[in-house]
């Protein structure tokens, strides 16, 4: 089982990354591989809205026309036997980087060959508020709305605040092992 984990965060030492290191050393511990991409180090640009009804060839080819790195990164997803969303919360919500990402996935999935290798993708999220720890619950609810709007399987969402992170970092490893034996491939 290989799984892809899209990091939003910016910190390689922030709670995010912790969140992200304990279910690898469960999905590791399962058996299964894994590929970290920081979106924080790639080039996702946001959606230009390319045409005047606000769409472009996300709808009429289920592509996206911006020369970066968001094709690679979603044959990436498509390739994954999971994959995991991994952010931090600010304001309720996810970070940027990972909005840009899934808002364009999101829209290149409204085309039927832009949903290959997309629809009934098994998928995660993981939310990590810190400072106050408020909005984990309310950025995870928001993640998997819009990862089901791509016809992605969500097994799990795992909201994690600051107060309850220690405890939040067992459940992520646990996941990690559990996801390794569910999304093995058939042999």
């Amino acid at each position: 089982m290989h799984a892809l984990i899209l990091i939003g965060s910016r910190d390689p030492e922030g709670r995010t990354a912790k969140a992200v290191k304990a279910l690898v050393a469960g999905v590791t511990e399962g058996g299964g591989t894994v590929e970290q991409v920081w979106l924080t180090e790639r080039d996702i640009r946001m959606c230009d809205q390319c045409n005047h009804d606000g769409w472009g060839v996300c709808l009429s080819d289920g592509t996206c026309k911006h020369p970066d790195d968001f094709a690679g990164i979603l044959d990436q997803v498509r390739k994954s036997d999971v994959t995991v969303f991994a952010t931090p919360v600010y304001w309720s919500d996810w970070a940027e980087r990972l909005q840009a990402f899934v808002n364009r996935m999101r829209r290149i999935a409204v085309n039927k060959q832009g949903r290959r290798g997309l629809a009934d993708k098994p998928v995660v999220a993981v939310c990590v508020a810190g400072g106050g720890g408020g909005g984990s619950y309310e950025s995870a609810q928001h993640l998997v709305t819009a990862l089901g709007h791509c016809g992605m399987d969500v097994l799990d969402a795992i909201p994690c605040r600051r107060q309850n992170l220690d405890l939040k970092l067992e459940v992520l490893k646990a996941t990690g092992r559990w996801l390794a034996k569910r999304t093995a491939p058939k042999t």
